[in-house]
Parts: structure tokens; sequence; C-alpha cells
């Protein structure tokens, strides 16, 4: 049987993608939330205050060391079980098709040898979890642990949901973690990307995790986590026939290029994906991903496209800013426009396009003398200097959910207002983004004036020090400094790979 699969790889998992794609549409009309994938119920480690929408409980995904012979049949099983689950509107038989799932992996388990490096590596994260857990409890006692009196993080400054444990932890990820490159794939598809455009943040992250000596590492049993180097928008401007408009060269690439990783090294088969990461800040990067279904449902996806009505989970998958570098070189920050000089109280200039910027030209285009928004900005006007001149910059979703929007602003010392559904907004883990930003519903839009107007003054002030304190976890450095935009990164996968818990 396991033969059986082994030859015909490519047709089982395109079957699967397509049973995964079924198994999206119906839960995206039957449910807000997306079923967690391998979740299981623990008291020992979880990052604490995260909120998103989905359902969330304190947990440690789970995973067995997988032989290469079962694999295939494994995936077929688990992908099986996920899709019945996922296809179920009753609670009860989600609750009976994950033991099922969790008996699948106990079969694969039964008679393995232990594999004493990864016990090491995972009494290693545990000791981890247990001193970050420690900071987060001991945050409101007078003897804490951490010492928040340098510059590194600012106590006085409430943009963290909890400064303690975030600090802890990244001091954590710089002594201990370390990520594997996978040497296979050559550019420019692989270890290559674009570093200007909105999609910047591919070709930047890619070329300076390269050439990174802090956590790269060449030694394949010491990494706590892989990084798949393939960029989705090198794929589809080298391979990606605009006229024919063939979505396949996505698929073709990536599987055949995760097919070549997971018969040349154990390590994909061992977690079932679960400690490989990608990163992808095109619009296409969440469907790039489902061609796989394990590197969809399992791995951790780096997005800028973070959107849980997309199925993107927050317990696995990261949210990354989008920043649009225009020039392709790194520009400094400017100090911004004292809040005196700050004349205008809201403004955007974009192209109408998605759903929600078309509601919000229609009721203010041209409407009010406070709130400037423009579909196409005046040649006479500056973007930069209208930012400069308003409280509040507007950051309405496009087709996709993120937009650059939000770190100009943040650049510019604007205090951002959000208008999205379903966004899940970078480094929430850490970051308390209501201390400073404003997140205003699509139905408010109508109100939006009076929303900003109500917001007493002392509270805008209070706001703008929070954009200019989280400046720095958005700012990019060739090389890269601690706790900027590079290093937040890190510590989102880092974070996620301490949700994972592999059992040898």
């Amino acid at each position: 049987m396991s033969s059986f699969f082994t030859k015909n790889i490519r047709i089982i998992i395109s079957i699967l993608a397509i049973l995964a794609l079924v198994a999206i549409i119906f839960q995206s009309k039957g449910s807000n939330s997306f079923s967690n994938f391998f979740y299981f119920t623990s008291s020992s480690w979880f990052w604490p205050t995260t909120s998103t929408n989905s359902t969330q409980n304190n947990s440690v995904i789970v995973h067995g060391v997988t032989p290469s012979s079962s694999y295939d049949s494994l995936v077929h099983s688990l992908a099986v079980i996920h899709n019945s689950s996922t296809l179920s509107k009753s609670e009860e038989k989600k609750q009976r098709t994950m033991k099922k799932l969790r008996d699948e992996i106990d079969k694969v388990l039964i008679g393995r040898k232990k594999d004493e490096k990864v016990e090491h590596m995972e009494e290693e994260l545990t000791r981890a979890r247990i001193l970050i857990k420690q900071a987060f409890e001991s945050s409101n006692n007078s003897s804490n642990v951490i010492s928040l009196e340098d510059d590194d993080v600012r106590p006085h400054v409430n943009i963290y949901k909890n400064a303690f444990a975030f600090k802890r932890s990244y001091l954590l990820m710089e002594k201990m973690f370390k990520i594997y490159i996978y040497e296979e794939g050559e550019p420019p598809l692989f270890h290559h990307g674009p570093c200007k455009g909105i999609y910047s943040m591919e070709g930047i992250f890619m070329n300076l995790i390269e050439k990174n000596n802090q956590f790269r590492t060449n030694d394949q049993d010491e990494a706590h986590v892989y990084f798949l180097p393939f960029s989705v928008v090198m794929i589809l401007e080298h391979l990606f026939d605009p006229i024919v408009r063939d979505k396949a060269v996505l698929e073709r690439t990536i599987l055949d290029y995760v097919d070549i990783i997971s018969h040349k090294y154990p390590f994909w088969n061992r977690s079932l994906g679960a400690d490989h990461f990608m990163l992808s800040c095109h619009d296409w990067g969440p469907r790039a991903t489902w061609y796989h279904p394990i590197l969809y449902f399992h791995s951790i996806r780096a997005l800028c496209n973070a959107n849980t009505s997309e199925n993107f989970n927050p317990r696995k998958d990261v949210s990354i800013p989008e920043i649009n570098i225009a020039s392709g070189e790194f520009v400094g920050l400017n100090r911004g426009t004292p809040p005196s000089n700050r004349t205008i109280l809201a403004f955007f200039a974009g192209r109408m396009h998605g759903h929600i910027r078309p509601a919000l030209l229609t009721h203010w285009k041209g409407k009010n003398e406070d709130l400037q928004v423009y579909e196409e900005l005046p040649k006479e006007l500056s973007y930069k200097e209208m930012m400069k001149r308003s409280k509040f910059c507007l950051c309405p979703s496009g087709f996709e959910v993120a937009s650059p929007r939000i770190v100009e602003a943040i650049y510019a010392e604007c205090v951002p207002v959000l208008i999205s559904q379903n966004y899940i907004l970078p480094f929430s883990d850490v970051l308390d983004w209501s201390t400073f930003l404003v997140h205003v519903s699509v139905s408010e839009i109508p109100n939006l004036k009076k929303i900003l107007m109500d917001i007493p003054y002392e509270k805008y002030l209070q706001m703008l020090e929070g954009v200019r304190q989280v400046q720095r976890h958005f700012v990019m450095n060739d090389p890269p400094k601690r706790f900027d935009v590079f290093h937040m990164i890190i510590h989102s996968i880092w974070l996620r790979r301490l949700n994972v818990r592999i059992y040898s």
C-alpha cells in the first residue's frame, strides 16, 4: 500500500489539495473560525494574551517523528480525517474525528526508537517556555525577574501586552534560536526575491537571513526551524504567463520543491512540516501553500496577507508587515511634525479597489475639510507631507487585508486608523495595537469624523507617543539591529516554534 502512495505521490497531493479547497469552501460558509489542526490540550505552555478572531485554547501542537515509509499513507489519513472534522457542524463529531487523528499519530509512534537530539532540544525549549511563563506571571510583582530600566524595552510606554514576557522571550531567542536554510533551489526563484516595491519583505528577509551569523546554522540537527527559501513573487514573475494565466506554475514549483526536501532530508517527515516555514508578501502567498495540504494546514506561513477569512491561523502562522520600499534602499526615520502643526484631522489617498475603499471614498471624498480623502492626490500636494500634517492616517484594506499605509503612518508619526476585516496585525503576540492605532469597522465609516473627533487630545498624544515608541519594531536595517523588523519577524517565528512540541 505504501509503495502505491510513493509511486503516485503527486496525484495524491493534487487530490488532497482539491479536498482541502472543498473543505475550506464549506468551512467558510458554515463558520467564522478555522478548526485548529493538531492542537492538543496542554497546560505546560501558551503564549499569553494573544487576541485573534479564531477560537483558541491554551495548547501546544504535538507532532510525532514519522518514518518515511509510512509518511505518504499517514498524510492521506490525516488529510481525510481533518477534512471530515472541518466539514462537520457537530462539535461532538469534530472531537471524535480529532481523536482518530491522534490515534493515527500514535500508530506511527509505536515502536519508534528515541531520538536523543530531538528530546534534548525539546527539553531546552520546555525550559524556555517555563522562563517566559514565569516572566509573564511575575510582571505585576514588585520583585520582577527582568529589569526594564535599559533602552531596549521601555516600561513607561504601554505598547506591549506584557513587556516582561516579551523581553524574556526575546533574550532567549537571541541565545537559543537556530534556523536552517535548505540549499536546494537556484536563483531567481529560490534564495532571491524582490527588494523594492510593496513585496520587498520577501527579498529583504531572504537576503538578511542568508547572510546572518546569529540565527542561521549549517548544522541541520541543531536547527529549531527550517526555512523553505522560495519566492512567490519571483515564481510568478518568471513563470506566470499573464495571458494564459496558468496558476499551476505555483503548484508545480512548490510541490516539486517540497518533494525534494521531504525525500532528501528527514526533518520534513519528522514533524510533518510543522517546524518548517515559508515567507511571502505577495497577495497569492496563501494560495501558493494550499497546493500542498501539509504546507497549508501544518507549516508556519509568514504572510503579509494575514486574512483569517482565508484560513490564516494565528496559532501557527505569522503576520508580517507590508513595507513599500520604492527605491530599494532603506531610508532612516525623520523626526515627525509636532502635534501643533498637524492641522488635518485625517488623510487618505489611494485607488478605489476592494469593497472597503469605495465605501470610504463615497462617504468622504471631497466632502469635508477635516478629512482629506482623495482617490488621486493632486500634483501640487506631497503624499509624505500630507501624512506629516495629519493627526490620523486612514489605512483601509484594498483587494487584500494588508496595507503598506500602516507602516507609512508609523514612519510619519501619524496615528494609523485601520479600516479592515479579518486582518491579524503584525506582531500582535507582543504589541498592544490598541494603544497606538484606531480600529474602525466598515459599518462605522459614515461616523468616521465623529469617532476621531471624540478621541480626547490627551489620548491622542498618548497614541502618538506609542507610535514613536513602536517605530523601532518596523524599521529595516542592514545589518539588522536589535528589536527591528527583521528581529521581530524572527521572534514571531520563534513563538510559533515554542507552540510546537516534537515527540520522538
